[in-house]
């Protein structure tokens, strides 16, 4: 078997629905995959949070943790993420304590400053939603007080407890795809994770130059960290030769084009897209897209994981996104990563984070 790379491997799920296939058929396939990465050796399966879309499923990642959660041992789950601004910090606080009585030290509470939707359907969520994205900090701040920290003594809501009680608490991770969230996470002591598929990588680098620079540990605080610990979420598709997982990348190519122009529609099949009638400028967007991808044979995929980390001096994780019309190629994309990387049964859920108080 390879030795393990330097960094940990997890997988981020976005429910997306395939052209063909309802939504509930896309909520089942994760809970299914949610399986498959524990049997495989994955650090952590999460669930993203979108909503008002016809591409991807996932409205309530917290549900289909408790699903995964009730059905896994060893594994860790949780949301990547939770958009906060559409909640009230005391009732996600409450969820990820139930969570945490399902599964107790498994459970990773990812949270998020973004829609994951429209404007009109933030302001259907919440109808305070712009006013609560400025709040965010303070949100994250109520948060840990809620799962432990306690909140400040001129709180309003102090005397307030989260239920239920429980001895263990979930890992928050900070989410982003800008400075912000990464300057949230490095005052909080949390670690933090870019969503480099979303951006395609914009940004990545000086965001987690950031992170770093300001990262302020916080000793005696249970659930925060000694030291930065930053991580990536990266598309990857793996598949036996170069050749095949270029075909399979033809969904998501699709898709992309698609996303761009304002339509959130289902994954394309390789079928669909090899009809397809591509412009010059989609042309030249698509091959952009492929010389930028994690995608190939398992050796290659891994190279490119490992100059990607290097590049951003040294990741601690990557959360690993795959969109494939075949949930079997998609699952076959998922063990040939874990196999070139060295993964093994028992190194889900192991712990892949020091936090203050565990270095004293």
């Amino acid at each position: 078997m390879p030795s393990p790379p330097p960094f940990t491997l997890s997988i981020l799920d976005q429910s997306m629905v395939a052209s063909g296939r309802t939504p509930a058929e896309a909520i089942r396939e994760t809970i299914a995959l949610a399986r498959h990465a524990e049997a495989l050796g994955y650090r952590r399966f999460w669930m993203s949070e979108h909503h008002n879309s016809g591409a991807l499923a996932g409205t309530a990642p917290e549900i289909i943790a408790s699903a995964i959660a009730a059905t896994t041992q060893r594994i860790r789950v949780g949301s990547a993420g939770v958009m906060l601004p559409h909640y009230s910090a005391l009732k996600v606080a409450e969820q990820f304590r139930v969570l945490e009585a399902i599964a107790p030290g498994r459970i990773d509470l990812g949270v998020g400053r973004a829609p994951g939707s429209d404007g009109r359907t933030a302001f259907a969520l919440n109808p305070n939603a712009a006013e609560a994205a400025d709040r965010f900090p303070a949100q994250v701040m109520e948060l840990l007080g809620w799962l432990g920290d306690g909140l400040p003594e001129n709180h309003p809501f102090r005397t307030i407890t989260a239920q239920p009680a429980v001895e263990t608490r979930p890992e928050v991770w900070i989410l982003g795809s800008s400075d912000f969230g990464a300057q949230v996470a490095a005052y909080f002591g949390l670690p933090y994770s870019f969503a480099h598929f979303f951006t395609d990588g914009g940004g990545s680098e000086q965001a987690i130059a950031l992170y770093r620079e300001y990262f302020r540990p916080h000793p005696g605080r249970p659930g925060r960290l000694a030291a930065p610990h930053p991580g990536l979420g990266v598309f990857c598709l793996v598949a036996d030769t170069e050749a095949e997982a270029l075909r399979l990348f033809r969904s998501r190519e699709l898709w992309r084009l698609m996303r761009d122009r304002g339509l959130f529609v289902p994954l394309p099949s390789v079928e669909e897209a090899e009809a397809y009638d591509y412009s010059e400028v989609e042309r030249a967007r698509v091959e952009r897209m492929r010389q930028r991808a994690m995608i190939g044979a398992p050796e290659q995929v891994r190279a490119k994981l490992e100059a990607l980390s290097a590049q951003h001096g040294g990741i601690a994780e990557f959360a690993v996104v795959t969109a494939c019309h075949d949930p079997a190629a998609r699952r076959r994309s998922f063990t040939l990563l874990a196999e070139v990387c060295g993964l093994r049964p028992e190194d889900a859920g192991r712990p892949a984070v020091t936090t203050a108080a565990a270095a004293e």
